[in-house]
């Protein structure tokens, strides 16, 4: 584990505070302990790594700290803890991530030692974590991105979805990483919202499409016959001039639009609705997929799928990833597994990362899978790799 990580605890019993920092350390982690929220929330006070947080504080509760964790933007994540009504926690940690904290992992007091390992073995496994610390001390400058569109440093990673009645090959999702050149190997979320708040997401949106369609030439080489799902953003889908630039590209490269799949999130169509639906309904006539993604996460979701033309609804893995430990989230996701069924839509679940997960979406009726347990993102040569092996399993 990297020596800048450290578990910040923020409880106001000393001797619970105590016994955490202890474990911790037999851990490995640098491990503080703080007993009063005030002093924790100066400016002075180091905020890397992790914050465990006990809600219940009487001079200073926990939601009053994530509400100035917020106000400070600080990037500590947190694992929640609480003697507290479960139902507390859960929102808690919906308010949380409302404003872009990230929750490890909710626990309610009194917790067991084996438990608190557990979550803190299950952050050292996350791929993604030691990366967003390191960045965080010199943020990714717009520079640097046009740069890196200039030069041409991003590179694709292709993640299949499977099929839950054939295990076939059902799709693949493109999901673009950049190679920088110091930095090494970015992920979009690190990325992707400077992008889009500069305005260079239409440039880095053409890149991806056209990954994906000299991809989708080769797929049909190797008999693949799986279409290509990619990100495509707000913008996008307020030009109305789109659906003929990508028919364009796709006569270029010669793929039917039946073998590109486009992936829009909620909240992308709150935009401008009626300039929204005119391109969707166009893209949909040309013969493109439309696919619902992260559903459930943001607003106006039914009246979205009342209006829209979409085929697919994928069920943002917050909820998959949750659904057998946390009731809410359990109904949340055979309710999107039903209404997808019920309005004609392939379901997707996102976020499958261990095989009990992915029996009980079976059970439930689920069409389709995509997570860790059957593949990580890979790389072109390693997914033709993986997807030789496994149609040879």
């Amino acid at each position: 584990m990297s020596e800048k990580l450290t578990l910040n605890i923020l409880d106001d019993d000393t001797q619970y505070a105590g016994l955490l920092v202890d474990v911790a350390s037999s851990e490995g982690w640098n491990a503080v302990a703080y007993h009063d929220p005030v002093e924790f929330l100066k400016d002075d006070v180091p905020k890397n790594g992790i914050l465990v947080l006990d809600l219940i504080m009487p001079e200073m509760d926990g939601i009053e700290v994530i509400r100035t964790l917020a106000e400070q933007k600080c990037k500590l994540s947190l694992i929640l803890i609480s003697g507290f009504d479960s139902r507390v926690l859960h929102s808690a940690q919906q308010l949380a991530e409302a404003h872009n904290i990230k929750v490890h992992s909710t626990l309610t007091k009194p917790l067991s030692i084996g438990e608190f390992v557990s979550v803190l073995e299950n952050i050292e496994a996350d791929p993604n974590f030691d990366r967003k610390i390191v960045l965080q001390e010199k943020p990714i400058s717009v520079h640097e991105l046009e740069q890196a569109i200039r030069e041409n440093q991003f590179v694709p990673h292709y993640q299949p979805l499977i099929d839950l009645k054939t295990n076939r090959v059902h799709a693949l999702e493109l999901l673009i990483r950049w190679q920088h050149p110091e930095r090494g190997l970015i992920f979009p979320d690190l990325f992707i919202p400077l992008a889009e708040q500069s305005k260079l997401i239409n440039p880095i949106t053409n890149i991806v499409i056209r990954f994906a369609l000299k991809q989708a030439a080769k797929l049909k080489e190797i008999g693949l016959n799986a279409p290509i799902s990619i990100n495509i953003s707000s913008e996008n889908i307020e030009s109305l001039n789109f659906p003929e630039q990508l028919s364009s590209l796709l006569d270029e490269f010669k793929v039917p639009p039946e073998n590109i799949s486009l992936e829009i999130t909620e909240g992308s169509v709150l935009g401008e609705l009626t300039s929204s639906l005119d391109v969707l309904n166009r893209l949909r006539m040309k013969g493109f997929i439309l696919s619902i993604d992260d559903f459930g996460t943001g607003h106006a979701s039914l009246s979205q799928l009342y209006q829209a033309p979409f085929a697919v609804l994928k069920i943002d893995k917050s909820f998959v990833m949750r659904m057998l430990n946390d009731n809410e989230a359990m109904v949340i996701v055979k309710i999107c597994i039903m209404l997808g069924g019920m309005l004609g839509m392939k379901v997707v679940a996102e976020g499958v990362e261990n095989q009990e997960t992915l029996d009980e979406l079976k059970k439930l009726g689920c069409d389709i899978a995509q997570g860790y347990l059957i593949s990580r993102p890979k790389p072109e040569d390693e997914f033709l790799s993986w997807y030789k092996n496994y149609t040879q399993v």
